[in-house]
């Protein structure tokens, strides 16, 4: 018998069972139903005494019935006397209130990190935060990985002729430095106002993109305004085509519409978050294999640092 388990709860069961072929292992049994109140019931049928379990559960759309599922799973197996309780959360749903950014609002995304917690997480192991500082709302293990290992192999791959990292706005400039340094190639930076949520507007272009490839990075693409926007001001200023790579698919509301009818060429996603239908635009890389390289290595107490650029 394996020393750990791998459960998967319903957000994303595709993606848990690619990290569970890449391990190979199995996934362990689990009965996930609900009453006819909406209540979320669970049910572990194997044992999970003394042992190491990864729960594979991003907080996606529907992002309370994913969290609170993820939340109840944990307590069985806390119940359960489970080793340790490893919770993989590949798009952590609330990252992006992560601050006081207006009076009398939230900080959700910490009251999230407490919930987990108080459940009775180990260690958390996550993917492409919004906003990296989460990582100190917990005060438990959190291992915070990268999309960058598979975006940066594929913009390879691609061998445009003259390409441009962009960051979609000033708060993004250090991931994308991050990756225009590991390709070699210059930055251009996006300005744009937001008036309010999921609405921007797209100002200015701080930098020169005639007759460049344009490649935008971010931790995620929404309703895709901003990225829509941003994608057709970058061709008027003489983009020769223009190119986003986003870890998070939210692809929320008019996202689908928007991408067709906008000038952006490609979008590239991973598969943390269900894709809800194919599209000639999107091409979907999968975080299942770094996924499971780390579970691996947490589990045999070794270095993950290695894995990522």
């Amino acid at each position: 018998m394996s020393g750990y388990k791998l459960i998967s709860g319903t957000a994303n069961p595709e993606f848990a069972q690619k990290v569970a072929d890449s391990l190979g292992q199995k996934l362990a049994d689990i009965e996930v139903n609900k009453f006819s109140d909406g209540e979320i019931n669970v049910i572990i049928p194997e044992s999970v005494r003394g042992q190491d379990v990864f729960i594979i559960q991003p907080t996606c759309v529907p992002a309370n019935d994913n969290l609170m599922e993820l939340l109840i799973i944990v307590d069985a197996l806390k119940r359960s006397s489970a080793g340790t309780i490893n919770a993989v959360i590949p798009y952590f749903g609330y990252a992006r209130q992560d601050k006081k950014a207006a009076p009398r609002v939230p900080i959700t995304a910490k009251l999230v990190a407490d919930m987990i917690q108080v459940a009775g997480v180990s260690r958390v192991i996550t993917l492409d935060l919004h906003a990296a500082q989460i990582q100190g709302f917990f005060d438990i293990p959190v291992d915070h990985l990268t999309g960058s290992t598979l975006f940066v192999e594929y913009i390879k791959s691609k061998n445009l002729k003259n390409p441009i990292i962009a960051s979609p706005d000033v708060g993004g400039v250090a991931r994308a430095r991050a990756y225009a340094e590991s390709l070699g190639l210059d930055l251009v930076i996006v300005d744009k106002k937001r008036e309010k949520a999921n609405v921007s507007e797209v100002m200015n272009i701080i930098g020169d993109v005639e007759g460049k490839d344009v490649i935008i990075l971010d931790d995620m693409v929404d309703t895709a305004g901003t990225l829509t926007k941003a994608a057709d001001v970058l061709k008027v200023k003489g983009a020769t085509s223009v190119m986003a790579c986003c870890t998070h698919g939210v692809l929320s509301g008019p996202a689908f519409e928007r991408l067709t009818a906008s000038a952006l060429d490609e979008l590239v996603i991973t598969d943390t978050i269900p894709l809800k239908a194919p599209h000639d635009k999107i091409t979907v890389l999968t975080a299942s294999d770094i996924t499971a390289k780390t579970i691996s290595r947490i589990y045999t107490n070794e270095s993950i640092q290695s894995i990522f650029i």
